[in-house]
């Protein structure tokens, strides 16, 4: 009996780092599909964005669970369920409103600081422990992102930018420990009724919402498929790894991200920007190699 439940176990680990590297990979477009948009008023952005998020989440709520169980996760999703629909509503409406003061490349590289925050607030709130091999890949993260951003945060950049992709980092390092920390909530309700709040709000600051028929087509993209199916895959995998192993997994969105933006658009990061990206994705592919060497042993 222990040897089926530690193989389910691993099974399960498994599966939710693959859930969470398909969100971050997911997201990792959001900088590219931005940059084809010609709205200058980035809160008609948001608005638009979050609010396709959330139709799109809740569609996949009562296709997957039917309309009664979906009204029932809503009605069960509790403080954690709101602590998330904060995290998500503020780092959506946050990254929209940061990209148009800095460069892309700016905002992704600053969000690899999540593992850091994520190990942080899970050891000093509930003290789940973090192994040496994770800490080790996490400075190595830092590191890495230490060099992008020393060539990163000069031309092109802000201190708003900065300060909006940091705030984006934070929140999403508690929504990550929250969701591992509450494994049997389901966490979708929380990310749904996050877009929906975000858009709300951006609704009462936009100045106007009428857009062009390719820029509607574009905006469902962006929101749909780039933040809602984002969201879905990484609050469902997320339930199932520990914290700081999630907010990992999630720095691959910080590789591919200034990646999509120099082949779609020629934003071509420096050259510290490329030997912190080398360094970073070292560590992340090392972290993985060894993280399913003990899956692989344990089961």
């Amino acid at each position: 009996m222990q040897k089926v439940t530690t193989r389910e176990t691993a099974m399960q680990e498994r599966l939710g780092a693959t859930l969470v590297f398909a969100s971050a990979v997911a997201w990792s477009f959001g900088g590219a599909i931005s940059r084809f948009l010609t709205i200058d008023d980035s809160w008609t952005v948001v608005f638009w964005r979050c609010l396709f998020a959330g139709l799109f989440l809740v569609g996949f709520l009562v296709l997957r669970d039917g309309p009664r169980e979906t009204l029932r996760l809503y009605r069960n999703m509790g403080v954690p369920g709101l602590l998330v629909a904060f995290g998500f509503a503020v780092a959506s409406t946050c990254f929209i409103i940061a990209i148009s003061y800095t460069t892309v490349a700016n905002v992704v590289l600053i969000q690899a600081g999540v593992p850091l925050f994520a190990a942080l607030i899970a050891w000093m709130l509930y003290r789940e422990r973090i192994s040496i091999s994770t800490w080790v890949a996490i400075a190595a993260v830092i590191l890495g992102v230490g060099i992008m951003v020393s060539g990163s945060l000069g031309e092109g950049s802000s201190w708003i930018g900065t300060g909006l992709a940091l705030l984006i980092a934070v929140v999403f390092a508690m929504t990550t420990v929250i969701t591992r920390r509450f494994p049997d909530v389901r966490q979708t309700p929380g990310a749904s009724a996050g877009c929906f709040v975000a858009a709300i709000f951006a609704a009462t600051q936009a100045s106007y919402f009428q857009v062009t028929l390719p820029e509607f087509g574009i905006l469902i993209v962006f929101g749909a498929l780039n933040l809602g199916l984002g969201m879905a895959m990484f609050v469902t995998g997320a339930r199932l790894i520990p914290s700081a192993f999630a907010a990992l997994l999630g720095t691959a969105e910080t590789m591919l991200g200034p990646a999509w933006v120099a082949i779609f658009h020629n934003e071509i990061p420096g050259i510290e920007t490329l030997i912190g990206g080398l360094i970073v994705l070292a560590a992340l592919i090392g972290y993985l190699l060894m993280a399913l060497n003990r899956q692989a042993a344990t089961a």
